[in-house]
């Protein structure tokens, strides 16, 4: 017959052979990379944001310039059709 097996008994952590020191050393040089790989995406992210604050604000200009580009082409017209119209 079988012997009945007996309730596991409660052991505080320990490293088993499973879970080797050299396991746990790779998972830390791991976590440390992924922290230095995350920290530079965050420069990257920072410098490429404060680029396009500055392509913002170029375009701002660029669109008033259109504007008045615009108005000087309506004034050349209108200056045109004036000079015509008196011959």
């Amino acid at each position: 017959m079988t012997k009945p097996q007996s309730a596991p008994t409660y052991r505080p952590f320990q490293i088993d052979r499973t879970v080797s020191v050299g396991l746990l050393i790779t998972m830390v040089v791991q976590m440390a990379g992924g922290l230095v790989w995350a920290g530079s995406a965050a420069a990257r992210l920072a410098t490429l944001e404060a680029k396009m604050e500055n392509n913002a604000a170029i375009s701002e200009r660029l669109a008033r310039l259109e504007g008045l580009t615009s108005q000087m082409a309506q004034s050349v017209s209108h200056i045109e059709r004036e000079l015509i119209h008196d011959e």
